[in-house]
């Protein structure tokens, strides 16, 4: 299995376990342990689908006999009324699985949704709008598929796949010059090929980052719009950048044409509404 198959596997098997208890008492009641049932997802919101190969792997996994026609794919403009998939099964195992994957397919398609919103307010320009670690705990891979799904860039998965030096970790160290100084040690000693992304908050440290090199990406946090225009001139090409804080879809295009390679949004993934989706029995 790939590490993303592994954690699927394993998140799926916690939800359900988290659900069940010592069993779906409602189904067990009245529904025979034969009975084959079918269903339909229902879009009932336009928006960007996401979740639909999610929500097969949640049927096969509560019943390997399952079978399941898809519809519509991942990452495809839907209206109300779509029929993404429908799904042939024990009707208990169909049952228990609804809730689980309306909850997964609902808000990866909120957060593809709003995604995409963000990716066409770029259009034209060569900025790409980055993810954050503002995740639900538990769903973050999830919800950065989600992300991508919707057309956007995951920025890094977690502490462990790049050093992000922010406004702390600078400050904690004793400097910015010192902080990188130490990174790069740190990154040797331990035989670790990992990026260096450092944030700076004005055009002091962004002189300092410059001065000190060594660093893949320089995040301009909570520059305004002639400032990071500023930045962008310094850098000059050198690294990466990367505007965050505090922007919003309104001011997302003005940020973008500045020049910056990429603007990070939390909201994204912590500030998202669902995507209005039904499971209906069908014929």
């Amino acid at each position: 299995m790939t590490d993303f198959e592994t954690y699927l596997d394993q998140f799926i098997d916690n939800a359900i376990r988290e659900d069940v208890g010592d069993g779906d008492h409602s189904s067990l009641s009245c529904i025979p342990a034969e009975a084959i049932g079918k269903a339909q997802l229902i879009i009932k919101e336009d928006g960007i689908l996401a979740g639909v190969d999610v929500a097969q792997k949640v049927f096969l996994k509560l019943d390997p006999d399952t079978e399941f026609v898809k519809l519509i794919g991942d990452g495809t403009a839907v209206k109300k009324g779509d029929i993404a998939f429908r799904v042939k099964l024990h009707t208990r195992a169909l049952l228990l699985a609804e809730r689980l994957v309306l909850n997964i397919m609902q808000h990866m398609s909120g957060i593809a949704t709003a995604t995409n919103v963000y990716v066409k307010r770029l259009e034209g320009t060569h900025t790409h709008v980055l993810d954050t670690r503002k995740t639900t705990p538990g769903m973050r891979l999830l919800d950065k598929l989600a992300v991508k799904i919707g057309g956007g860039v995951n920025h890094r998965i977690g502490l462990f796949d790049m050093i992000m030096l922010k406004d702390n970790h600078n400050d904690f160290a004793g400097g910015i010059p010192q902080a990188i100084q130490r990174a790069k040690d740190y990154l040797k000693a331990n035989n670790k090929d990992l990026k260096i992304e450092v944030e700076v908050r004005n055009l002091d440290e962004l002189q300092q980052v410059m001065q000190a090199g060594g660093v893949f990406r320089i995040m301009l946090d909570n520059f305004d719009i002639e400032t990071t225009k500023k930045a962008v001139k310094i850098i000059n090409g050198q690294y990466e950048t990367e505007s965050s804080g505090g922007i919003t879809l309104d001011t997302l295009r003005d940020y973008a044409e500045c020049g910056v390679d990429y603007i990070s949004v939390g909201a994204l993934t912590h500030h998202v509404s669902s995507l209005d989706m039904s499971l209906k029995a069908c014929e």
